[in-house]
This record gives structure tokens, C-alpha cells and sequence, in this order.
């Protein structure tokens, strides 16, 4: 089966409020595998904003891309929405109680990104190549710089932090993607209609101004690279 891209609802409201959902259609078209979301991702992106005229134009936006085929639910694949979210809550509860201090277990995620790890690990059971487009950092901390994750919140919290080992290597399995990569790709492919490091500029710090966890080093990096390459 063709990889698989499995989006969490931060992603998805990255790209409609920084008006780049054709980018998204665009990458859809020269991507041979899905692109992915959770019921209750949906619920977050589509669901509940669509009943708040703060937020209704993005929803309406994201599920066009729903009712398009760009994004699909799991049971294109054949995976139980039920099923999605008990292992969703049993991930939740290994992410919550990472980390323990002051006599207490420190809460780090929800429930929506939960589904999509679990979602993830499913088709990792099932030995299908996939990669999870999540915007919000400390998900990704916690599979790919759990040190670093770790002296943040003991530096936050004032505390000393206990590690559940067993709970953090579970998250060893995971691999993440950001909107601002993606996009990154779109322009590296000449589906984003702007030419010149301006202009990529101009789009990474969109999204991140939209919530994409990115640093303007990083930004940087991806510009000099785009240029290296170009």
C-alpha cells in the first residue's frame, strides 16, 4: 500500500487560515498515498467550528476537502472508528503519565492527537509506511527530543520530574510532519504559485503564525536549503 498521511486537526486549520488549502489539494494530486483524519479530528476541524461564525469559513473550507476525497476517514482503510478511539484514550493515558512530579502526573496532550497516533500505530501493526502531520510541538518532543521536553517542564514547573520509561519508548514509533514542511515540498514542487525565497518566507511564517511550532531559525534553514537545491 502507498504511504499514508494522517492529519490532526492543528495542521489542517494552519493551512485554511493561512489560505493554502490548494496547496493542500495540490500536494493530494502528486501524492500516490491518503491523507488521513480521525472522527474526532474531524469533530475538532469541521464539526464543532462549523457552529461558531468566528471560525465557520476555515471548517467550511477543511470539509470541502472532506467531501472532495482529499481527506478520508479510516474506514477507507478498514479501520473501526470505535476501536480508533479506545486506543486513543489508552495513548492518552501513557502521554499523561510520562512524567510525574509534586506528587502528580503531568497532563501533555488531547484526545485528538491521540487518535491520530492511534491511527499510526495501527498501520504500523500493519507494516503500512505513514507519517503523522502535526503542528503542535510537544507531541513531537515527546517521540523525537524527550530530553529536551523533560528540562522545559521541570524548568515550568519549578520541579524535579520522575520518567515512566515504559510509557515515553511507546512513542519511540512515531513519525511527524509539520504544515510548514509540507508546504515546503509544495514549493519544491512548484504547486505553490509564488516564486522566490521571499515568497517561502512569507509562507513559513504564515503558518507558523497560524500555529505551526517553528522557530525562525528553522525557517531560515528550509529558505538556505530551498535556495541550495534550487
Amino acid at each position: 500500500m502507498n504511504p499514508i498521511i494522517i492529519f490532526d486537526a492543528g495542521t489542517l486549520i494552519s493551512f485554511s487560515m493561512a489560505g493554502l488549502v490548494p496547496e493542500l489539494r495540490g500536494l493530494k494530486k502528486i501524492f500516490k498515498g491518503k491523507f488521513i483524519i480521525s472522527q474526532k479530528v474531524k469533530d475538532e476541524a469541521i464539526d464543532m467550528p462549523l457552529k461558531i461564525k468566528r471560525f465557520e469559513l476555515e471548517a467550511l473550507k477543511i470539509k470541502a476537502l472532506l467531501d472532495n476525497g482529499i481527506l478520508e476517514l479510516p474506514s477507507v482503510l478498514g479501520l473501526d472508528d470505535k476501536l480508533i478511539r479506545t486506543k486513543g484514550n489508552e495513548i492518552l493515558d501513557k502521554a499523561n503519565r510520562i512524567f510525574h512530579g509534586d506528587e502528580r502526573d503531568i497532563p501533555l496532550i488531547d484526545l485528538g492527537e491521540c487518535t491520530a497516533l492511534a491511527i499510526s500505530e495501527m498501520l504500523n501493526e500493519k507494516k503500512i509506511n505513514n507519517i503523522i502531520a502535526i503542528d503542535e510541538r510537544t507531541t513531537r518532543s515527546i517521540s523525537e527530543t524527550p530530553g529536551e521536553l523533560k528540562k522545559y517542564l521541570e524548568k515550568r514547573l519549578h520541579t524535579p520530574l520522575i520518567v515512566n520509561q515504559d510509557n515515553l519508548d511507546f512513542f519511540k514509533q512515531f513519525k511527524f510532519i509539520r504544515s510548514t514542511e509540507l508546504i515546503y515540498v509544495a514549493y519544491k514542487k512548484g504547486i505553490l504559485k509564488l516564486n522566490g525565497a521571499e515568497s517561502l518566507s512569507a509562507v513559513l511564517y504564515a503558518l507558523k503564525y497560524k500555529g505551526c511550532a517553528i522557530s525562525g531559525k528553522e525557517i531560515k534553514e528550509m529558505i538556505d536549503l530551498a535556495q541550495t537545491k534550487a
